[in-house]
Order: structure tokens, then C-alpha cells, then sequence
């Protein structure tokens, strides 16, 4: 199957930042950033295999998960690589202290050329899947997000979007509840998959603080080679 080319390796790993405390890399669509059910090995695990050979560390590596992506898409993942870069990451990844930037395609005409969408999300486990609601229902989170039109594809509208939350498939829920599904994202409404099993959503760009050296660090991630992103840049 095409998409599991596209897994990383240790060797051919997206590392986009490294030092002491953190390693931040560019997901491929198709990797898992934590083990899950299907058994399939995670980023995590690639990440660690890569740290022990490159620094040559013969016990167990360190490595805290700060985020996920989901399965289907691409972009900036941070990992820790020490308990107390792990304790402050944690903590500003919940306290909304970074700042991430979103790319999505998506097929139909936003309604806007930029606007901020404002839904309460009700998310279903058994479908894993989150239902956007103009009005608070039981259960629901309140999830915002601004996006503007960034070019005019031939077929597709690239979208920068930033998260003022962050909740499960907030961006993928959003953009299908104004009539914009994804490209490939069958689960939100899009009429067909791509051949990788990918989605056309990428973390793009993250700035933060960095967790012990107190400088502002701002990483961006090179989209996947494929023609319509190739077409975004």
C-alpha cells in the first residue's frame, strides 16, 4: 500500500529542531505519534530509535509526547527530551502559549475570504468523530478558529488557519461544518480519498518559548511532496 512508503524510519526522519531539551519533527501522514490499538509502530518510537544511534545512548531514551496529529495528517511534532522540558511544554501547550499555523485544502468556496468560526464541538468516541453545533449543547466545547483564503488553486483554496482552542478535530469539524471539508477527508465530508490515506491538513507553524533557554523559537514544517501542495508554495 502506497501510504506505508510514507512512514518515517530512523533514517529517514523530518527533524526540523533539536538540542538538549526538545526534538521537534515533521510528521508524515500515515504515522501514529503515540501507540494506539492497530499495533503499528509510533513516531515516538522512530524518534527514540533515532536519538539512541545518533547520540549513541545504550539504555532506554527519554521521550515525552507533548501533542498529537491526527493519523491522516502531516506537520510539527514536539517531543521532550527531559522530564523537566516535558513538565513546562506540557503546561504551555495547555495554556494556549504557542502559537500553531495551520494549512488546509479544501474544494468549495469558503464563505468568506477570512473569518473567525465560532462552534461548540460534541465529540462521538464511538466514531470518533466531533459534531460542530452553532448553539452549546450537552457536553460540547466551545472550539474557535480563524482562517483566510491564502491562493486559488485550479480545483482547491489553500487555508491558513490558526487555533484559539484545541480540540479533537476541531479544524477538520469546522471547515466541513461551512461546507468546506478537507481534500481526502472522507470521515468530514469530502467526496473521495486520497490514495495515501491522507488528508490535506498540515501543522505548517509553531512558535513557542523554549522550555529552559527562555528564547521565542518560531519552526516551520515543508509540506508533503504531492501536486497540490507542490502547487501551495
Amino acid at each position: 500500500m502506497q501510504q506505508s512508503k510514507l512512514h518515517s524510519t530512523k533514517d529517514n526522519l523530518q527533524v526540523l529542531f533539536e538540542d538538549n531539551h526538545l526534538i521537534v519533527v515533521n510528521k508524515r501522514p500515515g504515522d501514529i505519534v503515540q501507540g494506539d490499538k492497530t499495533g503499528d509502530a509510533p513516531l515516538s518510537e522512530v524518534v527514540k530509535e533515532y536519538i539512541a544511534e545518533k547520540y549513541n545512548k545504550p539504555g532506554a531514551v527519554f521521550l515525552g509526547v507533548v501533542h498529537r496529529l491526527d493519523r491522516p495528517t502531516s506537520g510539527i511534532v514536539v517531543f521532550a527530551r527531559t522530564s523537566k522540558a516535558l513538565a513546562r511544554l506540557n503546561k504551555m501547550f495547555s495554556e494556549r502559549e504557542t502559537e500553531k499555523i495551520y494549512w488546509a485544502i479544501v474544494k468549495n468556496t469558503p464563505p468568506n475570504t477570512e473569518d473567525t468560526l465560532k462552534h461548540y464541538l460534541k465529540r462521538n468516541p464511538k466514531q470518533n468523530k466531533s459534531f460542530a453545533h452553532i448553539k452549546e449543547v450537552p457536553d460540547s466545547k466551545k472550539a474557535v478558529l480563524h482562517y483566510k483564503i491564502l491562493k486559488k488553486l485550479d480545483n482547491y483554496y489553500l487555508l491558513e488557519v490558526i487555533l484559539e482552542t484545541g480540540r479533537h478535530h476541531q479544524i477538520r469539524s469546522q471547515l466541513s461544518a461551512i461546507g468546506c471539508p478537507i481534500k481526502g477527508d472522507l470521515k468530514y465530508g469530502f467526496d473521495r480519498s486520497n490514495a495515501d490515506g491522507s488528508i490535506h491538513l498540515h501543522a505548517k507553524k509553531l512558535s513557542l518559548v523554549h522550555p529552559v533557554q527562555k528564547e521565542e523559537i518560531t519552526i516551520e514544517a515543508p509540506t508533503p511532496d504531492d501536486a497540490v501542495w507542490n502547487a501551495c508554495n
